[in-house]
């Protein structure tokens, strides 16, 4: 079998990449301005970049693709709200505690979760009022609008900032977790054993039940998810939440992930032989060389060969 390979970045569209890089290492002093393959970076402490290249309109980020944002890990993230509160250039976003109404600006403000889920019914919700449940403070997690309109989390309390996570929809999540398995030889992430939920028909289906803090009022479907782990950034997700296919990330802000194996042409051998989709083939990148597949749910996914 082939080492797992090893995140190595994400790579977004920008109308002005020095403007982003800018605001994400004033927002996240651990980051740094860099460069690699020619493309103008954002280089997280961990040795995972942020790759940006330049179009000319603003970047679409809808229709939703499975990408859906990206994250750090902060030491404290109350803290870093209060710095946030005091940025202009800074849009901090409301995550709602319920469908009547009603928001903070970090989960923990909210009554705690409960069984691993990053959210509670609205059973769990009125449960949790009816014992005097109250907010568990300290850290949480919380998002920003990022430049080029990016959704942006950031979570703690963690020993050290850095880059952490792509959070993603999934058609299929179950489904999804088994194609990261067996095409790209990916660790499930610790705590996120696939939690399938079974349709009338006996298929994989989305939870009936909407779950709260949320970025939307309505809530969102929480169950079921998955997740997995390349090197230290995790790839997590949960079912798309809409009736509406997901879409190709390319083009999108979100453009592809992309991977860092050892030998690049057992990857092409190994991809082809198990009839991945391919969207790119072979090409030089920088001082390296790449291709591109694509993922279950049309998120595009670049290999790299790295030494």
């Amino acid at each position: 079998m082939l080492a797992s390979p090893i995140f190595h970045h994400l790579h977004l569209n920008s109308v002005d990449p020095d403007r982003a890089i800018d605001f994400y290492t004033r927002q996240f002093p651990s980051t740094a301005k860099a460069s690699w393959g020619g493309f103008a970076a954002l280089k997280s402490p961990n040795n995972v970049l942020v790759l940006f290249t330049k179009v000319d309109q603003p970047p679409p980020t809808e229709p939703q693709s499975a990408i859906w944002h990206f994250g750090w890990h902060v030491t404290d993230a109350r803290a870093c709200l209060e710095t946030f509160k005091s940025r202009p250039e800074v849009e901090l976003l409301p995550l709602y505690t319920t469908d009547e109404g009603g928001s903070v600006l970090i989960s923990s403000d909210t009554w705690p979760s409960v069984g691993g889920v990053l959210g509670l019914t609205q059973a769990q919700i009125a449960e949790a009022k009816a014992k005097g449940v109250q907010p568990a403070g300290g850290g949480g997690f919380a998002y920003m609008r990022g430049p080029d309109n990016a959704l942006v989390e950031y979570a703690g309390n963690h020993p050290a900032e850095r880059f952490n996570h792509v959070h993603l929809y999934q058609e299929d999540p179950i489904a999804a977790f088994e194609w990261y398995q067996r095409h790209l030889n990916a660790p499930m992430r610790p705590g996120y054993t696939p939690t399938p939920v079974t349709g009338p028909d006996g298929k994989a289906a989305r939870g009936p039940d909407r779950t709260w803090p949320a970025l939307n009022r309505e809530g969102m479907f929480r169950s079921p998810r998955a997740g997995i782990e390349f090197g230290d950034v995790s790839m997590m997700w949960y079912a798309n939440q809409t009736d509406a296919p997901l879409c190709s990330s390319r083009g999108q802000l979100q453009d592809h992930i992309a991977l860092g194996v050892e030998d690049l042409n057992a990857w092409v051998q190994k991809l082809a032989s198990e009839d991945v989709k391919f969207l790119e083939p072979i090409h030089p990148l920088g001082n390296t060389r790449a291709f591109m597949i694509e993922g279950p749910s049309r998120e595009a996914i670049e290999l790299i060969e790295i030494n």
